[in-house]
């Protein structure tokens, strides 16, 4: 059976080891510095520097819920961030514009009637399975 990660729609994986956490989202001092250039705050700056890290490895923006602490505590001292600071968006606003912010940086265009067109992941639908068996 192939595994999770391995489907169409990545995700985490429970156990992270440490060589991948350093190897896969460890920030460079290239991406911290454009991190601090477009953020205000400690928490957007760790906010949009784990959207960059998660995208570059899963190739899509995860749910925040579905980050794992390890991945944001592994982003959180790279950047040598104090313990107190919370990663998130209060608005939504904020959380797109950071999307784009980071579609930029990897070089990667938006559609948004194509994205429309592709099955949600979340929406309680099903995408339609094909059948190779002929009716």
């Amino acid at each position: 059976m192939t595994s999770i990660e391995r489907t169409a729609y990545p995700r985490f994986k429970r156990l992270i080891t440490a060589r991948e956490l350093h190897l896969f989202f460890s920030p460079s001092r290239e991406e911290v510095e454009w991190a601090v250039a477009r953020t205000g705050s400690d928490g957007h700056q760790l906010a949009l520097l784990v959207l960059l890290k998660s995208y570059q490895r899963m190739g899509c923006f995860p749910q925040w819920e579905e980050v794992p602490e390890t991945v944001v505590d592994v982003v959180q001292r790279a950047v040598e961030l104090p313990d107190g600071v919370v990663a998130g968006y209060g608005a939504e606003k904020t959380a797109k514009h950071h999307q784009s912010l980071v579609r930029q940086r990897v070089g990667v265009t938006y559609d948004a009637g194509q994205a429309a067109r592709w099955p949600r992941r979340r929406s309680g639908r099903r995408p339609r399975q094909r059948t190779t068996r002929p009716a």
